[in-house]
């Protein structure tokens, strides 16, 4: 099973109130982000993954891009709009084209027309079709692709996001996954009841993919570096456990939130593993971005989520749990990352009221039950020992892997242990779920698909408790799991 490849990252960018938001909200396919009809009002989240024409990808909503608003950014705008050159693989650029064509938009273009990544011009609020004569002031941007589309009403819109996807190479496709996960409708056609698996041995021949407990390729095996993102908030302490860990001031440090623009990576060895420290910007709520410079440090920290196999989450111990870090943390917990929550300026914690401060940052954490709460101090180094450990653990938790005939077992115990409730009506009576075969079919985060009759009719107290299970067997820790219920021969259901 090979671990899966971040994913390509379609950045929406141009200056506020062009439409962005409403486009994404269109391309997510239901409201995630804030609009307004008023310049700068960000989003509650600014990422989703889309599928689009087979492919697979992060679609990400950038704040806008504001030259005019302040003297003397001409400078940070420019760096702004290069670094989400650089951080994304494809840029849709959003213009407005009811306002027509300002200098804003010509700065801004400059800097992407630079880029060899693929590009395309959304002129909207072309919402009817003699507003298409609005087009002809933006042709003189030197855009290949231009396309006139309306995020209000939606028409023209999959055209230019699909000219993007189209020219992705590094898209992986919509069903692609492990070769078990292929099986899966072939193996559960027929089958009236879950297979036992207790007899069967581990490199057993299911149709051609072996499950065999052979060691993990090269580029997956335990001594390859593990890449630990540091997120949160703006003066957690991130960049001053980048310096402690790797023992130099390599990362500037200061008490003003936000020093950090961009993701800085550095490498250390402790105790023959190598580590990837990937020190990002502090992560506002997106309302408290005030700063233009700020405004692209979500898609940086998506970025190097979608790169990690663990997330270090600082919070400040001291100050306690804030909707802020609840955000950041729903943020690393989308992305499927296994994490450990860092309970940092623990030196400033008085002792008495340790335990009662831990267990309101799990209470503030409760949707990340399964990930370890760990009390230390950047600045004095204490309790730092314990970090290196359950970031080892974190990470293989993350790319374990378990053999389909063990989860089978595992499967059939369970389900006959505790039977799902009965599912929808047949004529005149409830018919039973039943639970025909499971395979793991992912991971980073551990995924996995199982085949049963009437996967709507399944219970969400059901799912939890197989997941429950699934962790208590398995030893799931400090990682998602995703579970996914197929009917035999159709689609899965999330």
């Amino acid at each position: 099973m090979r671990l899966p490849a971040p994913l390509p990252i379609v950045a929406i960018v141009g200056r506020p109130n062009v439409g962005k938001s409403r486009l994404f909200n269109r391309y997510a396919g239901h409201r995630r982000a804030l609009v307004r009809d008023e310049p700068g009002v960000t989003r509650d989240r600014i990422a989703e993954e889309v599928a689009l024409l087979g492919k697979r990808f992060l679609l990400v909503d950038t704040a806008g891009l504001e030259p005019a608003d302040h003297p003397g950014l001409e400078a940070q705008v420019q760096a702004q709009a290069r670094t989400a050159v650089d951080e994304a693989d494809a840029i849709l650029f959003v213009v407005d084209g009811q306002a027509g064509l300002l200098p804003e938009d010509e700065e801004i273009a400059r800097t992407l027309r630079k880029s060899d990544k693929p590009l395309a011009l959304a002129v909207n609020k072309i919402d009817l079709p003699e507003h298409e004569t609005r087009l002809a002031d933006f042709y003189g941007l030197g855009f290949d692709d231009i396309y006139a589309v309306s995020a209000e009403h939606g028409g023209g819109a999959f055209d230019a996001l699909e000219a993007l996807v189209g020219r992705l190479d590094n898209a992986p496709l919509e069903e692609d996954g492990d070769p078990e996960s292929r099986l899966l409708p072939l193996l559960a056609e027929g089958m009236s009841e879950i297979p036992d698996y207790s007899a069967v041995p581990l490199d057993h021949d299911f149709g051609g993919a072996k499950q065999t407990e052979s060691p993990a390729p090269a580029d997956e095996a335990e001594t390859r570096d593990i890449r630990v993102a540091l997120v949160g908030r703006p003066n957690v302490g991130k960049s001053s456990l980048t310096n402690r860990l790797i023992g130099e001031e390599r990362v500037v440090v200061s008490d003003v939130p936000g020093t950090t623009r961009d993701s800085i990576d550095s490498r250390i060895e402790h105790d023959g593993q190598g580590y990837v420290l990937i020190d990002t910007a502090g992560l506002r709520r997106p309302g408290r971005r005030a700063e233009t410079v700020e405004q692209v440090s979500a898609l940086l920290t998506v970025r190097a989520l979608e790169r990690a196999d663990v997330a270090l989450l600082l919070v400040d111990a001291h100050e306690g749990i804030s909707d802020q870090d609840a955000h950041v943390a729903s943020l690393v917990r989308d992305r499927g990352c296994a994490s450990v929550v860092v309970a940092n300026k623990w030196d400033l914690v008085d002792g008495e009221k340790g335990a009662e401060t831990l267990d309101a940052i799990r209470h503030g954490l409760r949707f990340m039950r399964d990930s370890p709460v760990l009390p230390l101090s950047a600045l004095t180094g204490a309790r730092l020992r314990k970090l290196f450990p359950a970031i080892r653990r974190a990470a293989a938790a993350g790319r374990q892997r378990i053999s389909t005939a063990e989860l089978n077992r595992w499967l059939q115990e369970v389900t006959r242990s505790n039977p799902p409730a009965f599912g929808r009506r047949s004529g005149h009576a409830r018919r039973p779920i039943k639970f025909f075969y499971a395979a793991q079919t992912g991971v980073r985060p551990p995924t996995f698909q199982l085949v049963c009759t009437q996967p709507k009719a399944v219970q969400t107290a059901y799912r939890r408790y197989l997941e429950n299970r699934l962790r208590e067997r398995f030893g799931f820790n400090a990682t998602p799991v995703r579970i996914q219920l197929r009917a035999r021969g159709g689609k899965s259901r999330h």
